[in-house]
């Protein structure tokens, strides 16, 4: 049986792509897993409860206070995903299930995800059931959840790695990549910006370490 690690955002319109994805996934038999994001909804909550947002290379520096807000965030991402997944979703944080992390003193409450294979993560996929997965690490410690996935991935010895994005794929001078190798994807990451940095990052990780990574129509191969 295939096993798929499905990375999604934390918008509406991106529960509702990840639960026809998922839905066609589960009818093909494969074992699905899914890690979400929550960027926006955790910027606002910092913003209402006047915590400084602030990030450096891409990673949100994190107070305790601050992962507070973060918790809050993904509790709340979590939930809408589960609901648009249905009865077999089983909500899952990942410092309540060993997902591993080093931590980067710099940043705060922050870590660099390790792979990792939980046990409740096991256990669901081996139920039929799809764990949903909230990127905490143990600590607790906040980390990015395209990293996060990839560690998941890894770990779990998954076959495929899908990023759900709001954009097609790569975009290399303005037209989607369909394919790209791992040492070509790291040649052309110093020159992207936004939120295909932290997704090429992960999908090269996972490449190498033998996951089919695909972001968007955009395949990432070793």
């Amino acid at each position: 049986m295939t096993r798929v690690v499905v990375k999604v955002g934390g918008n509406a319109a991106q529960a509702a792509a990840v639960h026809d994805l998922v839905s066609d996934l589960v009818a093909s038999s494969h074992e699905i897993a899914v890690v979400h994001g929550a960027g926006p909804q955790i910027t606002r909550e910092m913003e209402q409860r006047g915590i400084p947002v602030e990030f450096v290379g891409g990673r949100r520096v994190t107070t305790a206070e601050g992962l507070e807000a973060v918790r809050g965030a993904f509790a709340a991402v979590n939930g809408v995903l589960c609901a648009a997944l249905g009865s077999r979703a089983v909500p899952l944080f990942g410092d309540d299930i060993g997902l591993r992390a080093t931590r980067i003193p710099e940043l705060g409450l922050v870590g660099d995800p390790l792979p990792s294979r939980p046990p409740a993560v096991e256990a669901a996929l081996a139920a039929g059931l799809i764990p949903v997965v909230a990127p905490l690490a143990e600590g607790p410690l906040n980390v990015n959840a395209d990293e996060a996935a990839a560690a998941l991935a890894i770990g779990l010895g998954a076959n495929r790695l899908l990023f759900v994005t709001d954009v097609p794929g790569l975009l290399l001078e303005g037209a989607v990549v369909t394919a790209i190798d791992v040492d070509e994807a790291e040649r052309v990451l110093p020159g992207l910006e936004g939120g295909i940095v932290p997704k090429l990052h992960a999908a090269v990780a996972a490449a190498r370490l033998g996951v089919r990574a695909e972001i968007g129509e955009t395949a990432v191969l070793a």
